[in-house]
């Protein structure tokens, strides 16, 4: 299975290799015993192309992150900058829970990447530190600025809301995908997405409804 994204399109032959190598070596012995001689054996190049490529383990898993994640990001980053933001709040935080949940049940990869972050996080902090600065902190800048625009949403804090919003996205995919949740609770993911669009718009329709009459 290969990778597909904008990201990898833009490596080199060999620097697709080394990512394929190296998403199979770190998945395989996890992070501390993924020494950068076993990538470079798994990738079928040399020690020194490999390091050419990328400077350090630590840059390799990096650039692993971005390759694996990058159509995820797109597709947020996309729907919150196209000119369909015209549409109510409601429709388009329906239309971006469902595109999160769409791209990632379906990227195996990046399920199988968020469980060695995890399970790492302890022993190597750099990793999961690096996970949420790189990739996780700018999907939720971009979706702090949508909701900051969206005045008729009423909310006192739109970088909390971004948080409560991608939070419950997580929580949802953690729960059902990683901890087999789909099996023993399973919950069904349009009343889970109605549900969370309901609480950030109900201050919309309380808006628009009239004013009771003093008696």
């Amino acid at each position: 299975m290969s990778f597909d994204s904008p990201f990898i399109k833009e490596q080199s032959d060999k620097g697709k290799a080394i990512l394929e190598g190296a998403f199979q070596v770190f998945l395989g012995q996890g992070y501390a015993a993924a020494s950068m001689d076993r990538i470079a054996a798994a990738a079928g190049v040399s020690k020194s192309t490999l390091y050419s490529n990328f400077q350090d383990k630590q840059g390799l898993f990096l650039a692993l992150m971005r390759a694996v994640t990058s159509a995820n990001r797109q597709v947020v980053f996309e729907l919150l900058s196209k000119s369909d933001l015209e549409d109510q709040p409601d429709v388009v935080l329906r239309r971006l829970a469902n595109m999160m949940l769409d791209s990632f049940y379906e990227n195996q990869r990046l399920l199988s990447l968020i469980r060695l972050i995890i399970g790492e996080s302890e022993r190597f902090p750099e990793v999961a530190k690096t996970f949420i600065l790189e990739i996780q902190q700018p999907m939720i800048e971009q979706l702090s600025l949508y909701l900051s625009s969206q005045t008729q949403l009423r909310l006192s804090d739109p970088k909390v809301a971004a948080r409560v919003f991608a939070g419950a996205m997580v929580h949802y995919l953690l729960v059902q995908r990683v901890l087999q949740g789909d099996v023993v609770t399973p919950f069904d993911r349009d009343r889970m997405i109605d549900g969370l669009v309901d609480i950030f718009t109900s201050q919309v329709r309380s808006g628009d409804e009239p004013a009771a009459e003093s008696v």
